[in-house]
């Protein structure tokens, strides 16, 4: 294979070329973002994919640009939301950046909220969870799961039926709004799939059925889930991304004592996507910050997080990933089994789900 990449001097001197364009470009950009001064991110919590560290970490690598974090509990819908409200806007209150879920990507580029850049590391993102113009791509992905405080659930739920049983009244909670999360979303898509449904609208559909059951029967609490609710016993099982469980499961250190359940039927994987925001304030430092994202680093720091990071695969095939970082994921099979869904599925479910919630459920989540 290198023989046949470097079979003439033209392709190598083409190849350094291209080599050299690119550090040329990122030391362009690096200099451009120290004059900027700032990066404004939103919709980052801390425990969130080990957003904590890697911020932290990007700030020590560019001490000169202040990381200017708003919203950090903020929906899909709210980021793009906040793009909006912020078009004419270049203070510190408009996002340079989103990370939002699959579907919130090809919309936010069909209202031209977004700007293209495209990675250094652009061939390593898988072709189908990015924009062919560089305007939204993916960074990560985990499972649905469930997190139960152990100290008030007895009989912990291994499948999203069990979630009906009368023993769970007032104990189950989603980890944000159906009408605005995209993790919310996606856990209906998730129960829909559980019951035989086809990925996309079917399940959107069945997922509402199921959470209107879910309602009726007692069991579902109106209340946005996190480790302080689960803790505090508002939500003792809460439904959310595997990597946001285990974050939870870390931060809470066995009080409460929690277990991390991937169900054995509607085992969902959900992508979130990365962008530019097309008012960015900041254009270069968020340039600057994707190229961070997608670099060995940025992408082992969401893995610390219990993410998989788009580039898990070429990075793994390279050997690129500590071993520790892979134990310290759940089982391999737990992703094995994991249905990846089209982004027309998860734009007819995002449809199904944020039209449907209010008159099939019924519950004012918040």
């Amino acid at each position: 294979m290198l023989r046949h990449t470097l079979g003439t001097t033209a392709s190598l001197v083409a190849l350094l070329s291209a080599t050299l364009v690119s550090a040329q470009s990122l030391t362009e950009i690096e200099a451009a973002a120290k004059a900027e001064g700032m990066l404004s991110t939103i919709a980052l919590p801390h425990d969130w994919c080990g957003y904590g560290d890697v911020i932290a970490s990007f700030k020590a690598k560019y001490p000169d640009i202040k990381v200017n974090e708003l919203n950090p509990d903020a929906g899909s819908a709210d980021e793009l939301e906040a793009v909006r409200a912020n078009k004419d806007n270049k203070g510190p209150q408009a996002p340079d950046v989103l990370d939002v879920g699959l579907a919130f990507g090809p919309t936010a580029k069909a209202e031209s909220l977004t700007q293209a850049h495209k990675v250094a590391t652009w061939d390593e993102i898988p072709e189908g969870v990015k924009d062919a113009d560089g305007h939204w791509y993916g960074d990560y992905y985990g499972v649905m799961s469930f997190l139960v405080n152990k100290d008030m659930v007895e009989n912990v739920p291994q499948d999203w039926a069990d979630l009906m049983k009368p023993e769970y009244a007032g104990q189950v909670a989603l980890a944000g709004d159906p009408r605005a999360s995209n993790q919310a979303i996606l856990g209906v898509l998730a129960a829909g799939m559980s019951t035989g449904a086809a990925s996309g609208e079917a399940a959107g559909k069945a997922g509402l059925e199921f959470f209107k059951a879910l309602n009726d029967a007692g069991n579902f609490v109106p209340v946005i889930g996190k480790t302080g609710t689960l803790a505090q016993g508002t939500t003792p099982i809460v439904i959310m991304w595997d990597y946001n469980a285990l974050a939870a499961r870390d931060t809470l250190a066995g009080n409460p004592p929690v277990e991390v359940v991937v169900p054995s039927s509607g085992v969902l994987a959900g992508v979130y996507v990365q962008a530019i925001s097309a008012y960015a304030p900041q254009p270069n430092a968020a340039k600057l910050w994707m190229e961070y994202l997608y670099s060995d680093e940025g992408q082992l720091g969401w893995l610390k997080g219990y993410c998989h990071p788009a580039r898990f695969n070429a990075m793994a095939a390279a050997g690129k990933i500590p071993q520790d970082l892979l134990d310290a994921l759940p089982p391999a099979a737990s992703y094995e089994a994991a249905y990846f869904p089209t982004l027309a599925e998860v734009d007819a479910n995002k449809a199904a789900v944020t039209g449907g919630w209010d008159t099939v459920v019924g519950a004012n989540v918040q």
